[in-house]
């Protein structure tokens, strides 16, 4: 994650009998439709071990911080490739990795990669949700090694509890599982895969962003999105009303000095939103430790993260049975 956010609390989310509770007022849903019932339930669907593995491996001391251009960074990359292959997405064409260059902050960086493959859709295949997170981080910084457990190797191991989940449960809409480069040098793995999007923009129905989801002492966690698309709130309250996470809107609202603060461009979503394209993203609010060295895996959270990658499954379900 790029951009430094206040810790603020924002609204809490909740779901009765079709109604939005925001703020201690209940709307009607503007969702034109009754919602499909999604098929995961409430209990554990995630493999903790696993998702907790992928975190440890991406956080290692010798992938090196994970930074664009780097050993570590394509240590990172040959991790990428052999968990796409092991889950069997496809890609886009010959290869999952997607090279492209940049440069930022006066610096070349020739050798950035994403790495993309998705599930078909069995009902809805030419419309497409692109589930995302930003494999890189900052690498050694100040002599110091900032291993980015939180950012974002947490992400990434929940988009593959995501694509784990979908191979055993085949999906409605195509679901594409991009884990972008360059992020922490300004979105600029987002940008590029826009740039060359491999189907029309127009049948891309919504990004579904994670970065930094797996530490928060308050057992909460940030959905920033909805207030520009205010349909997609009864869809997220209907998977938060099966977690044990409490969940709360905010963070899209236009930056107030003292009360709140805008995550619109904080992550990949953000190209998204330039691009008009819907997005959700869930971030956890900044902890003492992020873009710093303790960001590590020792201080994960396993019971939040695992609860966090179990609602992000059910999200993204949701999202498929109801999207059109």
């Amino acid at each position: 994650m790029k951009f430094p956010r206040l810790l603020v609390l924002g609204v809490l989310l909740g779901a009765v009998a079709g109604y939005v509770v925001t703020g201690g007022t209940a709307e009607k849903s503007d969702l034109a439709t009754p919602l499909q019932a999604a098929t995961v339930a409430a209990a554990s669907v995630v493999d903790g071990a696993r998702l907790l593995d992928d975190v440890r491996t991406l956080a290692a001391d010798e992938f090196g911080g994970r930074r664009t251009g780097t050993a570590g960074s394509q240590k990172a990359q040959a991790f990428l490739q052999r968990r796409f292959e092991a889950l069997g997405l496809k890609p886009f064409g010959a290869a999952h990795a997607q090279p492209f260059a940049f440069t930022a902050n006066k610096t070349a960086y020739p050798s950035a990669v994403n790495y993309v493959g998705y599930i078909a859709g069995s009902a809805l295949p030419q419309r497409f949700i692109v589930v995302s997170a930003h494999y890189d981080h900052l690498g050694d910084k100040g002599g110091k090694l900032h291993p980015g457990a939180d950012d974002n190797a947490s992400g990434v191991a929940a988009m593959l509890a995501i694509a784990q989940w979908f191979k055993a449960h085949p999906p409605r809409h195509t679901i594409v599982f991009a884990a972008f480069d360059g992020e922490e040098q300004g979105l600029q793995g987002a940008r590029a895969f826009l740039a060359a999007l491999p189907f029309p923009k127009a049948q891309l129905a919504l990004n579904l962003n994670l970065d930094m989801v797996s530490r928060n002492e308050r057992n909460e966690i940030f959905v920033a999105g909805t207030r520009y698309n205010p349909s997609l709130i009864p869809l997220v309250a209907e998977a938060a009303a099966r977690s044990t996470v409490g969940v709360k809107l905010g963070h899209d609202l236009p930056q107030q000095k003292g009360t709140t603060d805008d995550w619109t461009h904080s992550s990949d979503h953000g190209p998204f939103h330039q691009a008009g394209v819907p997005f959700l993203y869930f971030g956890v609010e900044d902890h003492a430790d992020y873009h710093g060295p303790g960001d590590t895996f020792a201080r994960i959270e396993p019971a939040f993260f695992t609860s966090v990658a179990n609602l992000l499954v059910d999200v993204a379900a949701t999202l498929d049975a109801n999207l059109k």
